[in-house]
């Protein structure tokens, strides 16, 4: 499960909790950040899962250290969507 999602910072939704609202937002701004990520995030069929959410990761990280105009920011995931964590 992804720890960490990209997204905007005038972006009011959360990507986690409020996907859908977050998506439309960011289609309608004409950010396309989904597509951007898509773009940078090194991925192959035969990645394992980890592997895939470590490309992901990359990507972001990618991404927020060459934000020039700064309008991309990474968001942790809650509690609740991260497996590492035991409740």
């Amino acid at each position: 499960m992804a720890l960490h999602m990209l997204t905007t910072i005038d972006n009011p939704y959360d990507p986690f909790m409020q996907y859908d609202e977050w998506l439309q937002f960011d289609e309608s701004s004409g950010y396309n950040t989904t597509q951007y990520l898509a773009r940078l995030t090194l991925s192959s069929d035969s990645l394992s899962d980890v592997d895939q959410s470590n490309a992901i990761e990359s990507a972001i990280d990618e991404i927020i250290r060459e934000n020039i105009n700064g309008m991309y920011r990474k968001v942790a995931a809650p509690p609740e969507y991260r497996e590492d964590v035991v409740a």
